[in-house]
């Protein structure tokens, strides 16, 4: 059995333990003697005895109140494998809810079941819902790359929508919810919290064993508040579906995307399939008719989708047969960063179930598109404004002479049932007028302004062409030989290490990775780190470069600290010696980048030691260093004058289309 003396644990996670800045460790380290010496790790990134580290905050008064949680986690970190990991936190909530052993009991080794006794006690301590829920959060953050949870606010927006779109009224009071790929029970979880006065019972089913017990055990504390009963099978739905008779009031999912080995083969026959057999290349909408397969007259479902399945031409018919049939009621288009992959705006679909025949009357289908409702540079969804249209819009989805507000639209099924079947509702979900002339005004005013610092650059840097000297009159040096003479230390990026936490959202403590393929996009990080998860963090007043040819650039970071990916390398600067907005502005030449690109690799990558650099006295760099800003400024308005003038003109474009005024005075 491993002893917390023989457990590491880094800064960042004496700051999480303690509930303090990582900064506020640093400084203990350096203020008190006794504070406990490494055990391993380097110098940028010690290592410290877990046991040692308790005992030293308990003595000066440094561990906070939830202290327990926190160091009970690196403990579990260190067992054999994620399955054990996941399994022995699922045990222990079994034992803090009372039960003599749980179902995961007879897999654990002596070293997590003595960690599963502890949790029990730390938990009567400290809660134990609050206990396994902390617990189960960390290890799922710590295979955030292996696993897509359904985040809360989306899984919550999904049980709402389905509690309200429904109209069966469920078997003697009793709410039955399923959920054919439930993961860690995060939709059930929500389902069985939505609404008032019902009774529950919340059956799932997930591929993945760990992912099933852990599911399990939360839904057991899911029952304490509510009148929940609740079942979790393991195994793959589609090819053996454990609940062949089950009719159920609502379905959630989030299923699996892109899968082709789904089952095509063995299923082709399936009864399941009303509206056809999906293509192998459409596993999504075998998901679809899989929760239709299982809902009750009345009832409802709600399932995430990537946006081509609205779309693609090998699942038209079966889209035609649910619009035709009266099954698909709505199409809602998200915002990015709802849900993995955060790059795409994912989808919801609302089906349901008529009571009457076929069709039930329905005439037409709801489309929302809320993919605008995303908080500027790339921070993910504005949840309120989402939350909002979406559930406005489907309170009138058995309204129709309901008024819909802005981002929702009625679309007769005689438009959707084309050629197509396309269902997108971008494709015909205009935003409001109010929406776009506020939108417009703000973009005009804010180009007129850009316009004006344009001038006023243009005016500045336009005399220095006819003053720049003929080149070679000024000797150059290497980025090499700068770091070989100590005016420079250069650091590489890399990809973060197998034990690093990745989130896809910021969390406290956590540090952006910045990638060339973020570059490339739009330059906002799409990953966060742990505060110790990465060997290469840029700090303020670095020289960040980016060495590949398709994305050659070098700037000064500004800001907070942020983790740097492959072929991406930070330059610190001794300030006696250099300039680092002069250094920048050097090395960011693009006759630089093309003197120091190779073609060793199958991508053009540049070679970043050699680069040059004038050599200038300090005093000679500061002129210099101002008109690289102001060439740096003059780039970034240029830019955003073009993606102004390009969304002004597209919506003029939109507007004149539309049948508005087209005289211009």
């Amino acid at each position: 059995m491993t002893s917390p003396d023989a457990v590491p644990v880094s800064l960042a996670e004496i700051a999480r333990i303690a509930g303090v800045g990582r900064a506020a460790v640093s400084n203990w380290r350096r203020r008190h003697d006794s504070f406990p010496a490494p055990v391993g790790g380097s110098d940028v990134k010690p290592q410290f005895a877990l046991a040692e580290v308790e005992q030293w905050l308990r003595d000066n008064g440094k561990l906070k109140q939830a202290g327990g949680r926190e160091l009970l986690w690196p403990r579990f970190e260190t067992l054999a494998s994620r399955d054990e990991s996941g399994l022995a936190i699922a045990e222990a909530a079994y034992r803090m809810r009372g039960a003599a052993a749980g179902p995961g009991a007879p897999l654990l080794s002596a070293q997590a079941r003595a960690l599963v006794t502890e949790t029990a006690e730390i938990g009567g301590r400290e809660g134990p819902s609050e206990t396994f829920d902390f617990l189960l959060h960390r290890w799922l953050d710590a295979h955030v790359r292996q696993i897509s949870a359904t985040p809360p606010r989306l899984a919550s927006l999904m049980a709402r929508i389905a509690w309200g779109a429904r109209s069966a009224q469920g078997r003697d009071g009793t709410l039955t919810v399923f959920d054919p790929a439930c993961g860690s029970a995060n939709l059930l979880a929500a389902a069985a919290s939505v609404g008032s006065g019902s009774r529950y019972e919340v059956l799932g089913c997930e591929a993945d064993a760990t992912l099933a017990a852990l599911g399990a055990a939360r839904l057991e504390f899911t029952g304490d508040a509510r009148d929940v009963r609740a079942r979790i099978a393991t195994g793959d739905s589609l090819r053996a579906d454990p609940y062949p008779d089950l009719r159920a009031d609502i379905a959630l999912c989030n299923p699996p995307f892109n899968e082709r080995d789904w089952g095509y083969e063995e299923l082709a026959t399936d009864p399941r399939w009303v509206h056809g057999l999906p293509p192998r290349t459409e596993p999504e909408l075998a998901w679809v008719q899989h929760l239709l397969a299982h809902l009750r007259p009345g009832g409802a479902a709600v399932v995430v989708l990537p946006p081509a399945v609205a779309s693609r031409r090998a699942g038209r018919r079966i889209r035609g047969s649910l619009l035709r049939h009266g099954l698909l009621r709505a199409v809602v288009a998200l915002p990015q960063g709802c849900a993995q992959p955060h790059s795409v705006s994912l989808q919801l679909w609302v089906l349901c179930a008529p009571d009457g025949g076929a069709g039930h009357g329905v005439a037409d289908a709801l489309l929302v598109d809320g993919s605008r409702h995303a908080r500027p540079g790339g921070r993910g969804p504005d949840w309120r404004a989402t939350e909002d249209l979406v559930l406005s819009a489907l309170e009138s989805l058995d309204r129709p002479a309901a008024a819909l507000p802005h981002g929702a639209v009625r679309v007769p099924l005689l438009d959707l049932l084309d050629d197509d079947v396309d269902v997108t509702p971008g494709r015909y979900v205009a935003a409001g007028p109010e929406v776009l002339g506020r939108e417009s005004v703000a973009r005009w005013s804010e180009l007129d302004a850009v316009l004006s610092s344009l001038r006023e650059l243009g005016a500045a840097l336009a005399p220095l062409d006819a003053a720049i000297p003929a080149q070679g009159r000024h000797s150059t040096v290497t980025v090499g030989e700068l770091v070989r003479a100590g005016a420079v230390t250069l650091r590489p990026g890399t990809h973060p290490p197998e034990s690093a936490e990745v989130f896809r959202d910021p969390r406290e403590q956590s540090v952006p990775l910045l990638t060339v393929p973020d570059l490339l996009l739009d330059g906002s990080p799409s990953a966060w780190l742990s505060g110790d998860g990465h060997p290469s963090v840029a700090e303020e007043g670095d020289v960040i470069v980016a060495g590949v040819v398709r994305a050659f650039d070098a700037w000064v970071h500004q800001g907070p600290p942020v983790a740097l990916g492959a072929q991406l390398f930070a330059l610190r600067v001794e300030p006696g010696k250099l300039d680092a907005h002069f250094l920048a502005g050097c090395l960011r030449a693009p006759a630089n980048g093309r003197h120091a690109g190779t073609h060793a690799s199958s991508s053009a990558r540049v070679d970043v030691r050699r680069l040059s650099v004038l050599q200038l006295p300090l005093e000679d760099q500061v002129p210099y260093s101002e008109t690289f800003r102001r060439i740096t400024s003059f780039e970034r308005h240029l830019s955003r004058a073009r993606s102004l003038g390009s969304a002004l003109a597209h919506d003029l474009n939109d507007r004149l289309a539309s049948g508005g005024p087209g005289a211009v005075g």
